[in-house]
């Protein structure tokens, strides 16, 4: 993963805090290339996420129209660490995706990328590169 794509997921966090950014992360098998921001149409976005379908989908044509895939999923937890909440394992869906989490609790954020298998998040390490 690139430290540009790292960068605007944490600018996207920060900008929507308090309440919850969402996006989509698109690549191939080896690398996360891109992140697309998505609206959190969530009800209550200061304490949890739900992507807009509409962006979802734009951002699918758009990964397939590069050639590329959605390989997972963006959100942030803006007054917490960046471990899955109750809540993100209960609605979690797509298998063998990566889920990253942005932590704002502190003032340097916490990233943690998980893979999602066998209905947990299983820590997954990620390097950057420039």
């Amino acid at each position: 993963m690139s430290v540009g794509v790292i960068d605007r997921v944490v600018d996207h966090a920060r900008r929507l805090a308090p309440d919850e950014c969402c996006g989509v992360l698109i690549g191939n098998a080896e690398d996360i290339l891109d992140a697309a921001p998505a609206k959190n149409i969530a009800e209550r976005p200061t304490v949890r996420f739900l992507i807009d379908p509409k962006d979802h989908l734009a951002a699918l044509r758009d990964a397939r129209r590069r050639g590329l895939d959605v390989v997972g999923f963006y959100h942030s937890h803006p007054r917490s660490a960046a471990i899955p909440s109750d809540t993100d394992l209960a609605e979690a869906t797509y298998p063998h995706h990566l889920f990253l989490i942005v932590g704002l609790r502190d003032a340097t954020p916490d990233l943690q990328l998980y893979w999602f298998v066998d209905g947990n998040f299983l820590p997954t390490p990620f390097v950057t590169v420039a």
